[in-house]
Formats: C-alpha cells, structure tokens, sequence
C-alpha cells in the first residue's frame, strides 16, 4: 500500500469512529471574547481568570521584548538561562513552598520530563487512570513497570502498592484537578499511602494553580507536601510554560538529566 493510500484510509477511519480533527481558525483568545458585537464567555478555555489578555501581563510582555528579544536562543544549560528564568523559578518556588523550582518550556515537556528521568527500567509508576496525556507518555518514555489504578480509588491503588514487590522506586502520580471532568483527587489518602510505602508522591496542580488554596493548589489547600508539585503556566497564570516545584536535590538531578530541559531551548522572554 502507497504511503498517500494509508493516512487516507486512517483519516477514513478516524472520520468513521467520529474521532476527526482540525483546528478552527478564532480571532481572540481568553476566557472573555467578543463575538458578533457581544461579549461572551469562553468555557473553552483554560483562561480561568482571565489574565491571558490582562494589561499588566501585557506590559510586562512588551517590556522583555523590548529588553531580551523574542527568543531565549539557546538551551538553558548552555546560554539560554536569563536572570528571567531565575527570577521566576523563585517566585514559583517561594510561592508553591518549596525549595526549588524548574521551568520547562511547556507543561506537556515538563511533565513527560520529570516522569521519564524521575523512573527508570527497574522502577514501578502507579497512575491514576484518567491522568493527563502527557503523564501517560512520561511514564511509558520512562520505561518504568506501570501500574494504573482506577480513577480516585485509594482502595484498588494499596492493593497494587501491596502486591508490586519489584526493588526499584516506587512514583505515585495523580492530577488534582483532573483535566476532563474536574473532579478532585483524594490527596490526602493519597499523601497517606505514599508514606506509608515509601513512595515517591507527585501532583499535576496544572488545573487547581491559581483557583485552589489561595492560588497554590489543592495539596496547599489540603496542607500536603508531595515529593513533586508539576504545574502550568498557561492556564489561570494566563501565560505559557510548565513547572516542576521540588527540593534541592530533585531540582538538581532533573537540570542533569531530563532531556525535554536539557535539550530545549528556553522559554521565551515575554
């Protein structure tokens, strides 16, 4: 079969199972829009606070543009790590309440970044099921034994923790807002278990960032600590970039070994 004869047949397909893409060109963007001479609501979007089109971020925007350029350049490890970066990844990290911060160009890069270097071939991942896409690809890049667990069940995921008996690390990962449905995880429980089998504990915050806990996120709010606290700046923060708050340590080995930072170039001043 010509190459052309397969991607029409799969494009068939994907149209048959009601599963066909594409883009839909929009003139704005936000969570507020004016379509038609009326101001409407985008429940579409991520922009829960409306800060994508804010003027302070705006002219906060303009200004490293004017003083940086529009791009970073380089990877960070080798000329692209402005004292932007720096200043921002203090922030988060003060701001999260934790010893360090790394920013990723993207959500998606960081969190398939810190999942593939934080696991490894000898190691066990146990995934809520409904985690995000990019979670899923972080732990099936890592190479890792992954054991899913159904959705928000504290009960299915000890079982698991119980019967796994492999001698590698042992990474517990969850959103706390999940992306789809928007439900809560039970991060408290969860919190529990991890210690209790000595667990690597990390949170995606990418949808609770900015709404929950005085904008720090659900484990704030529920007064937890994981190991990894992953989160997104493109969401309420209404700008763009991923971010992945840990301690000292964690902080160094991920800048040495994650390669979706390592070979990046950074993310852009404005």
């Amino acid at each position: 079969m010509h190459e052309t004869d397969f991607f029409a047949k799969e494009m068939k397909q994907l149209e048959k199972d009601g599963l066909f893409r594409a883009m839909q060109v929009r003139s704005a963007v936000g969570g507020k829009l004016e379509s038609n001479g009326r101001e409407i609501l985008n429940f579409a979007s991520n922009d829960y606070l409306d800060l994508a089109r804010d003027p302070r971020l705006k002219e906060a925007a303009q200004k490293a543009i004017e003083d940086y350029g529009c791009g970073a350049t380089s990877s960070r490890l080798i000329a692209g790590h402005l004292d932007l970066h720096a200043e921002l990844e203090n922030w988060l990290a003060s701001f999260i309440g934790t010893e360090s911060a790394l920013v990723f160009p993207s959500g998606y890069q960081c969190n398939v970044g810190v999942l593939s270097t934080l696991a490894g071939k000898q190691d066990t991942i146990f995934s809520d099921e409904l985690n995000h896409a990019s979670i899923v690809d972080g732990c099936r890049l890592s190479g890792a034994h992954v054991a899913v667990y159904r959705h928000a069940d504290v009960e299915h995921l000890e079982d698991l923790l119980v019967s796994v008996t492999s001698p590698g690390k042992r990474i517990m990962v969850t959103e706390a807002v999940f992306s789809m449905d928007g439900d809560l995880a039970p991060v408290t429980h969860l919190a529990e278990l991890a210690q209790n089998h000595d667990a690597i504990f990390i949170v995606d915050e990418a949808h609770a960032l900015g709404l929950l806990g005085d904008g720090k996120g659900l484990c704030r709010e529920r007064g937890i600590e994981p190991d990894v606290i992953l989160g997104t700046l493109s969401k309420a923060l209404g700008g763009g970039g991923g971010f992945a708050a840990t301690s000292k340590e964690i902080n160094t080995f991920l800048v040495n070994k994650a390669r979706s930072f390592i070979f990046s170039t950074g993310l852009a001043p404005a």
